[in-house]
């Protein structure tokens, strides 16, 4: 299958998102009562931001939504993912919640639905409260109950008009990068002793699964950032290297949830995961659909002997690359790839929705319109992937572009911008880019095509 540049294949039917987090867009950290989280605690750490900033205000999305709704409205989107942070909710992690920050998710649930828009919240994006973390965080099996609690809350107040739910947002980035090598909130370098917060975030998303199904809930799942996992050299050493990568970043996520068990990890000589009776029986069964994250492919080789970690990530040869640079590889077959073979390994996998897909590229400052072809051509081709995998039988439902609005790019600061929306973070000015308005009359044409469709049979 092929593409021209800026107009993908689209397969008919598919639903169109966008989305942000709120600890990256909202500003007034500490409105409404709000507690600290550990990105509160991570940014003060010196030189742990690369430019310094804290996030405050960012977009200033929590006293202006009106403008983000009107932004996902004018997309005409069927969609729209934001999160409900913890912390903000649940100041301690405990208790009751916070009823002057509820009332403000309300209200924007209520402002979405007006404009036509369908709410899709993130239970937790990575706003872990600092009382929690203080307690062992994700490592402590505490944590699970702690986390179904807090989502009952919300449920309780939103459930009668939100039927759509993410639970967790990436727990293989919290594990890998959050708990083994600090590169992101908490902080903490444990190395392969990260791996029982694997297994801590999936039951507590299926212990959070169960609260909203018993609210009325009508889809719920969690998003997994995945990877297409490529050897460097066609090495027996490095293609092991990459299997083990595999393991760890994908697979140790997404068989829990398809197979209710996890790799053997015992027999590559890893931890094995802290499971007690029913854990798996209830992960198993949890997910309506399957959320894949997916932004670039990921080259591994084989490490030196010495090192603590028996694989080194690598740039992926021959491939364009993001505004991160070769940390962020360019490659759209990936994604095609990545949902065929998964769909495969598990060819009852329940439907799938693509839940952050886009980039990066270097931007002003100041306020005012951006041309972004770069962004397009990568969304365009990715849909192009999506498009190719729908084809080979791969129930892909939804696509969702990251990001709606630029936005506090955790440890890159304001270093990195996203959007389809351009924020002056000085004055939080907001430019539609080329893209935002690529991006509407991609959605317009695949929304009249598939009316043409319906009433042709």
């Amino acid at each position: 299958m092929t593409f021209e540049p800026h107009r993908p294949t689209v397969p008919a039917g598919l639903r169109w998102s966008a989305a942000t987090s709120a600890f990256q867009i909202e500003g007034s950290r500490e409105a409404d009562g709000g507690g600290r989280s550990i990105w509160d605690d991570y940014l003060e750490r010196p030189g742990a931001i690369i430019d310094g900033s804290t996030g405050d205000p960012g977009g200033d999305s929590y006293r202006h939504p009106e403008l983000d709704v009107a932004l996902a409205a004018g997309l005409a989107l069927d969609r729209y993912r934001f999160s409900i942070p913890w912390a903000r909710l649940q100041p301690d992690g405990r208790g009751n919640g916070n009823t002057a920050a509820l009332d403000h998710y309300s209200r924007f649930v209520d402002l979405l639905l007006e404009a036509g828009v369908t709410p899709f919240p993130t239970l937790f994006h990575w706003e872990m409260p600092s009382a929690m973390e203080a307690e062992g965080g994700w490592l402590s099996r505490d944590t699970v109950a702690r986390f179904a609690d807090y989502v009952a809350i919300v449920a309780d107040r939103l459930g009668d008009r939100v039927e759509h739910w993410y639970t967790l947002n990436e727990p293989a980035m919290t594990t890998l990068q959050g708990y083994a090598v600090g590169a992101l909130a908490p902080g903490k370098q444990l190395l392969f002793d990260a791996l029982p917060t694997v297994h801590h975030q999936l039951l507590a998303h299926a212990r959070a699964s169960e609260a909203l199904r018993a609210r009325g809930a009508a889809q719920v799942g969690l998003l997994n950032n995945h990877t297409w996992v490529l050897p460097l050299h066609d090495t027996a050493e490095d293609q092991q290297a990459a299997a083990l990568y595999d393991i760890i970043h994908n697979r140790v996520f997404s068989e829990p949830l398809l197979t209710g068990g996890y790799p053997d990890l015992e027999a590559l000589g890893l931890p094995a995961m802290p499971v007690h009776d029913g854990d798996l029986e209830a992960i198993v069964r949890s997910i309506d659909f399957y959320g894949i994250n997916f932004y670039n492919p990921t080259t591994i080789t084989a490490a030196d002997a010495a090192s603590p970690i028996p694989f080194d990530i690598v740039p992926t040869p021959g491939v364009p690359v993001t505004g991160f640079g070769p940390e962020w590889p360019i490659m759209p077959s990936a994604l095609r790839d990545l949902l065929i073979d998964l769909h495969a390994r598990h060819p009852e996998m329940p439907p799938v929705i693509i839940g952050e897909n886009g980039a990066s590229f270097p931007e002003p400052d100041d306020a005012g319109r951006v041309e972004d072809p770069a962004r397009i051509d990568y969304l365009a081709g990715h849909i192009a992937a999506v498009a190719e995998a729908i084809d080979a039988g791969v129930p892909v439902e939804e696509f969702t572009v990251w990001s709606l609005l630029d936005n506090w790019e955790w440890a890159d600061g304001y270093t990195q911008r996203f959007g389809l929306v351009h924020v002056d973070f000085e004055t939080g000015e907001r430019t539609p880019k080329a893209s935002y308005d690529w991006y509407r009359d991609l959605i317009a044409s695949a929304k009249a095509a598939a009316t043409t469709t319906e009433e042709s049979r």
